[in-house]
């Protein structure tokens, strides 16, 4: 994981000119047809995924071809460091960033009634969450993606990403999943993390994860 973290680090120097498609020759997208749906209904959806390899390529490829996305994250801790990240998200990755919390989460609603699909990572530990199982273990995970389905019945849009010999990538769109009004948030939220489960079982090594995920 570290491994994969630094290369993370080393290729923030490249997102500008990733962003002005060379990144074609390091990465390959399968399901883009799934996006294609997506752009003809003109519905926003909520875009689920986690940490995984070079997270940021999702957002920044999603909004290239053509989705109007809005993106939750979580400011870091360095202050210094995340003036110059959210000034990289916000020209090369998605312009329209949203921090985490009750503020954002409004700011995040208003946004999807004008049409904007959202993007939100759902392997972080929220303390607004609820506590459903991940590997077994109860973890507070978030809800966000359960509320809009019941609010709004959105579908969900899992993309995942991976690295492949080191340099190159490959992005998944995987088909939609959609819920039954019956579902309540908790059960969706289950599934979600059942999702998430698989991706990190496939590569665990390309996960992301430098903090105790089940923290209480």
């Amino acid at each position: 994981m570290w491994g994969n973290y630094g290369r993370i680090l080393a290729e923030y120097a490249f997102i500008p000119s990733f962003r002005k498609r060379k990144l074609e020759n390091y990465l390959k997208i399968e399901g883009l047809e799934n996006l294609e749906i997506l752009k003809k209904k003109r519905e926003p959806v909520v875009f689920v995924s986690g940490h995984f390899n070079n997270f940021e390529l999702m957002a920044l490829i999603i909004e290239r071809e053509g989705i109007d996305l809005c993106a939750i994250y979580r400011p870091l801790n360095n202050k210094f460091l995340n003036i110059i990240m959210e000034y990289l998200r916000k020209k090369y990755i998605c312009k329209y960033q949203i921090k985490k919390g009750l503020r954002g989460m409004k700011e995040a609603l208003a946004n999807f009634k004008e049409g904007k699909s959202l993007a939100i990572m759902i392997d972080q530990r929220v303390t607004e969450g609820i506590e459903v199982k991940l590997f077994g273990k109860n973890a507070y995970t978030t809800t966000v993606p359960a509320q809009f389905v019941k609010k709004f019945g959105s579908s969900i849009q899992p993309v995942y990403i991976e690295r492949i010999n080191n340099y190159h990538f490959k992005i998944f769109f995987e088909r939609q999943l959609s819920f039954t009004k019956k579902e309540n948030s908790e059960e969706i939220t289950e599934k979600l993390n059942k999702w998430l489960e698989s991706k990190i079982i496939k590569n665990p090594d390309q996960w992301i994860w430098t903090h105790n995920r089940w923290k209480y």
